[in-house]
C-alpha cells in the first residue's frame, strides 16, 4: 500500500501538467479571437472620455470671496456653472444646452490660455467676467430644502452631455449666452468688434414669456445728462435713434450732434437691454427696455421655450449657434493634459 500511493500521486501530477500547460499557453490568445467580446470591452474602456479625461482634467477657479484658487474636476465645474447661471426648474433639455455652452467655454478658455486679469495659476474666476460658479456649500445655502432635487436634475444634464462641446470648423466656439432676448438674438459684431460666423441674429419668439422681457426704469434728467455727457432740451425730444442693429436693438442715437451707440447708453445707464425707448415726464426720463442681456448667442429663456415645445438640446444649440457641430472633447483634453 505504501508503494501504490506515491505512484498514484505521481500519475495525477503528471496528467495535470500535461493537460494544463498547453491550455495556459493558448488561452490568452484564443479567447479574444474566438468571440471578440473581451477585446471589444477593453477597446470601449480605452476610448471612453469619462474614464480617461474627467479625473485628469481639472479647472483652476479663482474664488473671489476667499481669494483662493480651487482645483475642480471639469464636469464638477460645469455642474457648478449651470447651477449658478440657469434656473434649475428649467426644462432638462435647456439645461443640457447650457451644459454644452458652459463646457465649451471652459475648454476653449483652457486651450487658448487667455489669462488676462487672472491671478497666476487660475483658468477662470467665479464671476460674470468668465462664468459664474457656485460650489455645493453655496448651493445648499441658496437652495435650502430644494437642494437635493435641483442638484440631481442639473447633474443629469451634465452627465447626459458628458464630454460634448460645440465646435465650428473643428475648433471650440465662443458660446456666449444671455437671459432674455427682445425677440431676436444679435450679430456678434453689432455688440463686440469680432464678427463670428456662428453668432448671427435669429428670431427668438419664446422670450416674450420671460418675466424679464419688459422693464421700466426712471432716471432724473440731471443724472441722464451727467452719465451720458449730453444736454437734453426742455421739450419732449431727448435724442434721435438713427440706426438699429440686425437684432432690432438701438445701434446709434444722435443727441444734437453727439452720437452714442446703444451699447454705450446701455452700459452708462445700467439698462437691461440695448433695445430701449424713452419719454420725458417732468424732471424724469422713463426708459422702457425689451430683453435682458447683450443678446449675442443663446437666449436662456428662448432655450427653455424651445424645450417646452419638445426640442432636444442638439436642436437648441444648433438654432442659436449657426453651423456648429457637437463633438467629443476627448482629443482636445488629451492634448491639454499632455501639455500641463
Amino acid at each position: 500500500m505504501k508503494t501504490i500511493k506515491p505512484m498514484i500521486t505521481l500519475f495525477v501530477v503528471s496528467a495535470f501538467v500535461i493537460i494544463m500547460i498547453p491550455a495556459m499557453l493558448v488561452l490568452p490568445f484564443s479567447t479574444n479571437q474566438a468571440n471578440g467580446k473581451l477585446s471589444e470591452k477593453l477597446e470601449q474602456k480605452r476610448e471612453s472620455p469619462e474614464e480617461i479625461n474627467s479625473p485628469a482634467v481639472e479647472v483652476a477657479v479663482y474664488r473671489t470671496e476667499t481669494k483662493e484658487i480651487q482645483q475642480l474636476p471639469l464636469e464638477a465645474y460645469v455642474t457648478g456653472v449651470i447651477s449658478a447661471e440657469m434656473p434649475a426648474d428649467f426644462e432638462l433639455e435647456a439645461l443640457k444646452a447650457q451644459a454644452l455652452a458652459a463646457r465649451t467655454y471652459i475648454v476653449n478658455q483652457m486651450l487658448t490660455k487667455n489669462a488676462a486679469d487672472l491671478p497666476k495659476g487660475a483658468d477662470v474666476t467665479d464671476t460674470v467676467t468668465h462664468q459664474v460658479y457656485n460650489n455645493n456649500d453655496e448651493l445648499k445655502k441658496r437652495w435650502g430644502t430644494d437642494y437635493e432635487w435641483k442638484i440631481k436634475k442639473i447633474s443629469k444634464a451634465v452627465n447626459d452631455t458628458k464630454g460634448q462641446i460645440l465646435t465650428y470648423d473643428g475648433k471650440p466656439i465662443t458660446p456666449s449666452f444671455f437671459s432674455t432676448s427682445n425677440g431676436y438674438t444679435e450679430n456678434s459684431e453689432a455688440y463686440w468688434e469680432s464678427e463670428l460666423p456662428y453668432l448671427k441674429s435669429v428670431p427668438s419668439k419664446w422670450d416674450k414669456d420671460s418675466p424679464k422681457f419688459h422693464s421700466r426704469t426712471a432716471i432724473s434728467v440731471t443724472d441722464f445728462e451727467k452719465k451720458l455727457g449730453v444736454t437734453v432740451s426742455d421739450g419732449e425730444s431727448i435724442g434721435t435713434i438713427t440706426k438699429r442693429t440686425p437684432g432690432k436693438r438701438v445701434a446709434t442715437v444722435n443727441f444734437g450732434g453727439k452720437k452714442l451707440t446703444g451699447k454705450e447708453i446701455r452700459v452708462a445707464l445700467d439698462l437691461r437691454s440695448a433695445d430701449f425707448s424713452w419719454e420725458r415726464k417732468g424732471d424724469n426720463i422713463i426708459i422702457s427696455t425689451k430683453g435682458y442681456g447683450h443678446g449675442v448667442g443663446m437666449s436662456q429663456y428662448g432655450a427653455n421655450g424651445m424645450a417646452l415645445e419638445g426640442s432636444k438640446y442638439e436642436d437648441i444649440v444648433k438654432y442659436y449657434y449657426k453651423g456648429v457641430a457637437i463633438q467629443s472633447s476627448d482629443s482636445l483634453l488629451k492634448t491639454m493634459t499632455a501639455k500641463r
